[in-house]
């Protein structure tokens, strides 16, 4: 298994709008497994396989590239550094962390807290309070000179280390660089088969903003098929009645019938859940009550597109902590490339 691109692509900066460095770890990635590459306009990455034959089939991977985080909107006079995010927190999870500043001049490390008292000089009533998202600061440690380092608009993102363990990973956005992975590694494992289908791997930006990318590119690729590759939710933790737990980890990959932004075509979720069943690769059916992905992009694109969604159970999502199992990415790995074979050239 491909782990050392997996951490590479999860501790690399970018957040919606600020896709370029991943981009570019995957354009080197990618060299010779695609017939065409280019960039859109909105700065998705969109990879082509051809077919053998004219008329085959447009299957779309759609893989976003972003993580959420911070773009900076001011500098004050002492040099604090404050922010709008891009993409959703909750802010209990934000307190001191350790964040890189993006900017044309180098990455800054800060440290993030919110505005108030701290523990030793605070009431009982301070202490009870979350912040919102907009109290929450940077200090860089540089004083007023920050203010010559870093612009408005810069990125920002949390400054977590890639982990292993046991048969788990964890990382800051593993959500959705887990996408990004696999869109490589199913074309990589799929060598030379499944030429009866055009295939396009799309690697999406903005999507944490409202699947923004994946909408232009869909238009432009105008797929028959379109595949979300997410994660979603692995609830599967103390505190989280079984109702609710969406996936869990360790059971395969997630068969996405349903979010807020689309419900699958019930013959594609019909046909893949066969095609797992044949070939040994465990699976799980889920739904979510909120939120969205881009295989909706897909479906609704020009004159529509039959989607379904490919998807990693994810506990801790949208935070520094995100956690996913070895098996259930191989599982959704296995099920791209199967699925992408079957099309005989």
């Amino acid at each position: 298994m491909n782990t050392d691109l997996l951490k590479r692509l999860c501790e690399m900066p970018g957040v919606p709008g600020h896709e370029h460095r991943v981009r570019d770890l995957i354009t080197a990635e990618i060299e010779g497994l695609f017939d065409h590459v280019e960039t859109d306009p909105m700065g998705s990455l969109i990879c082509r396989r051809d077919a053998a034959n004219e008329g085959a089939p447009k299957i779309m991977l759609l893989c976003h590239m972003d993580e959420i985080g911070f773009l900076v909107s001011h500098v004050d006079e002492k040099g604090f550094v404050w922010l709008q995010p891009v993409g959703g927190f909750d802010p209990r999870n934000l307190f001191s962390r350790r964040v890189l500043i993006c900017t044309d001049q180098g990455d800054i490390k800060g440290v993030m807290n919110p505005g108030g008292k701290p523990l030793h000089i605070s009431s009982a009533e301070d202490r009870k309070k979350v912040p919102e998202l907009g109290e929450f600061y940077i200090d860089t440690g540089l004083g007023k000179a920050a203010a010559d380092k870093v612009k408005i608009g810069d990125m920002v993102v949390m400054d977590e280390p890639f982990l292993e363990m046991g048969e788990k990973f964890v990382s800051k956005a593993l959500d959705n660089r887990v996408a990004c992975w696999l869109g490589i590694e199913a074309i990589r494992q799929l060598a030379d088969k499944g030429r009866g289908a055009e295939i396009h791997v799309v690697f999406t930006t903005q999507e944490e903003v409202g699947l923004r990318g994946a909408r232009t590119a869909a238009y432009k690729v105008r797929p028959d098929i379109g595949i979300g590759v997410d994660t979603t939710l692995a609830c599967d933790t103390p505190g989280v009645p079984d109702k609710d737990r969406t996936t869990v980890q360790g059971k395969g990959f997630g068969l996405h019938v349903r979010d807020s932004s689309f419900i699958a075509d019930r013959g594609l979720v019909a046909e893949i859940e066969k095609l797992a069943q044949n070939k040994g690769i465990p699976l799980q059916r889920t739904m979510l009550a909120a939120g969205g992905q881009d295989g909706a992009a897909a479906q609704q694109a020009a004159a529509g597109a039959r989607a379904v969604g490919i998807v990693v159970g994810t506990r801790y999502i949208h935070t520094v902590t995100e956690m996913v199992d070895r098996t259930d990415l191989e599982a959704a790995r296995d099920i791209l490339s199967a699925y992408l074979e079957g099309f005989e050239g």
